[in-house]
């Protein structure tokens, strides 16, 4: 089993994912950031975006976030959204 980190997607609804993953890819106010387990802690914010959990060499979930906090912990990466949807459950029609 290859070493991961707990990440939890939460949005001001609701919990969207708890669970373990190899990586997260999020983007942070400054740039997109990659969290691997063992990263430093730090705290950032989050502009509107994709977030891609990547729980195994072949499967990943993505979340869209309008803003909020990506926070990095040893063993937790945290993200707060103000708004979230996983991307399988984006509509395209509403979103044109």
């Amino acid at each position: 089993m290859a070493f991961t980190v707990h990440v939890d997607v939460v949005s001001a609804e609701k919990e969207l994912f708890s669970g373990s993953a190899m990586m997260v890819v999020a983007t942070a106010e400054l740039g997109e950031v990659g969290i691997l387990p063992g990263h430093s802690p730090f705290l950032t914010r989050l502009k509107p975006g994709q977030v891609r959990v990547q729980i195994s060499a072949e499967e990943a979930q993505v979340f869209y976030v309008s803003s909020g906090l990506l926070e990095v912990q040893p063993g937790l990466v945290t993200v707060l959204a103000d708004t979230a949807i996983r991307g399988r459950d984006l509509d395209e029609a509403k979103a044109t």
